[in-house]
């Protein structure tokens, strides 16, 4: 059984959802102190990383990615199948992995989750300098 055909826009991965952070990250850096700069661009990075993996791997596929920057933060939109909020499940040494979400919510000024028609979008906010 294949995959369902998606527009070429749905289909992605996360080297190429860190290279649309990177483009909207490009103007807005340029200003920055360096240091400043590679702060805010890893954050993103780790983000938009993250929510990816997390549609792909929890989500039942990634069904839409926008990155904007707008009103002095950037804005990372990623859109899955699943109807399932997002939960922080507690932490066990022994299962690998758990940490995301959190890292999600901590790196982002807000989170949210909006839901969708057969799934759901999370919008995750990063304050820019």
């Amino acid at each position: 059984m294949s995959a369902p055909e998606m527009p070429d826009t749905v289909r992605t991965t996360c080297a190429r959802a860190r290279a649309e952070v990177d483009v909207a990250l490009l103007t807005v850096s340029q200003g920055l102190p360096p240091e400043q700069a590679r702060r805010v661009n890893e954050d993103a990075l780790l983000v938009v990383s993250e929510l990816v993996a997390n549609a792909m791997r929890h989500g039942g596929g990634l069904s839409g990615l926008t990155v904007r920057v707008q009103g002095g933060a950037l804005l990372i939109r990623v859109s899955d199948r699943s109807e399932a909020v997002p939960v922080q499940v507690p932490a066990d040494p022994a299962r690998p992995g758990g940490f995301g979400w959190l890292m999600v919510q901590r790196l982002s000024s807000s989170v949210t989750v909006e839901a969708g028609d057969g799934g759901k979008t999370i919008v995750a906010a990063l304050n820019l300098p």
